[in-house]
């Protein structure tokens, strides 16, 4: 069959060629318009995939690249899992140590992301753990998707076991600076730390939870740094709540007065008669992790070791 050439007055019609013969220059703009715009429409889409996909690459190129690694414990016959950065240095010289939890329904690959404290400390070796399904106290009463215990043996401890075991891996395998271990979370995972104050507080030298309140433990923590990461406008953990909290632990600090710290912007320094300053970084937003947090966490982690 001879192949047929492509004139200007063709255009293609499910594969195969329609002519469309002579027509009037306003047929001929309106043709034009329309093949110009299907034409953009096309482009915009594979524009917006290659985009997508360059995102997607750039992602997986950076967790490879991040250093990152997964590792495995059995615990009472359960799989648990977690990310571990362990700088090289640490096999030498000892290491703070911060461990990073995700909130409920997260996982810890979005908490490396969002925390990203691996690249802001990388001395530091930096673990973030993946919970389990649990109910959650404000959202998800089914227990639907991962999160953290809530409280003092609520469901046999578990995650309290979890941490243990991974302080034990680390001590094993690395040197480990007994007076830099720090904990960090945001929401449930917030909670959570707020809950390894009161439960192994012994093993901190600080910690910074984010829009978590510490109603459960509160009764049982003793004075410790931390900075409190609150929006005042969070729906779920009410600022008020938080606020309580905050007060609650300036009260137990035996702190001072009000003064800036460190000329950030949002955040407030109460000194401590007894060396554990509270600091609060309170930002207009809701119930989210400001990205401007990670940063001050960890300047706020350096200035403190236990003594």
């Amino acid at each position: 069959m001879p192949v047929r050439s492509f004139r200007p007055h063709d255009i293609p019609v499910r594969g195969s060629w329609r002519s469309i013969g002579k027509t009037s220059g306003r047929h001929r703009r309106v043709c034009n318009l329309g093949t110009a715009a299907l034409f953009h429409s096309n482009v915009m889409r594979i524009l917006l995939l290659l985009s997508a996909l360059v995102i997607v690459a750039f992602s997986m190129l950076r967790a490879e690249d991040s250093g990152l690694v997964r590792r495995e414990f059995t615990l009472d016959g359960v799989a648990r899992e977690a990310l571990f950065l362990i700088p090289s240095g640490a096999k030498s010289t000892p290491a703070p140590v911060v461990f990073g939890f995700h909130g409920h329904g997260g996982t810890m690959q979005s908490a490396a992301r969002s925390y990203h404290i691996h690249e802001l400390w990388p001395d530091a070796i930096v673990v973030y753990p993946q919970g389990l399904n649990t109910p959650g106290r404000l959202t998800d009463p089914e227990g639907k998707k991962p999160g953290w215990q809530s409280g003092v043996g609520d469901q046999d401890d578990r995650d309290l076991k979890f941490f243990d075991a991974m302080l034990a891996a680390l001590n094993r395998e690395c040197k480990v600076d007994a007076k830099r271990i720090y904990s960090t979370g945001h929401s449930n995972g917030g909670g959570f730390t707020y809950l390894l104050w009161a439960a192994r507080g012994e093993k901190f030298a600080a910690f910074a939870p984010s829009a978590a309140a510490a109603s459960r433990s509160r009764s049982m923590l003793k004075p410790k740094p931390v900075l409190h990461v609150g929006g005042e406008n969070d729906p779920l953990v009410k600022f008020e709540w938080q606020q309580a909290t905050m007060d609650a632990i300036r009260k137990l600090n035996q702190c001072g007065k009000e003064q800036p710290w460190k000329d950030v912007k949002g955040c407030t320094l109460y000194p401590s008669q007894l060396g554990t300053p509270v600091v609060t970084f309170i930002h207009p937003g809701t119930h989210t992790y400001p990205f401007e947090a990670p940063s001050i966490i960890v300047k706020f982690f350096k200035e403190h070791a236990q003594p």
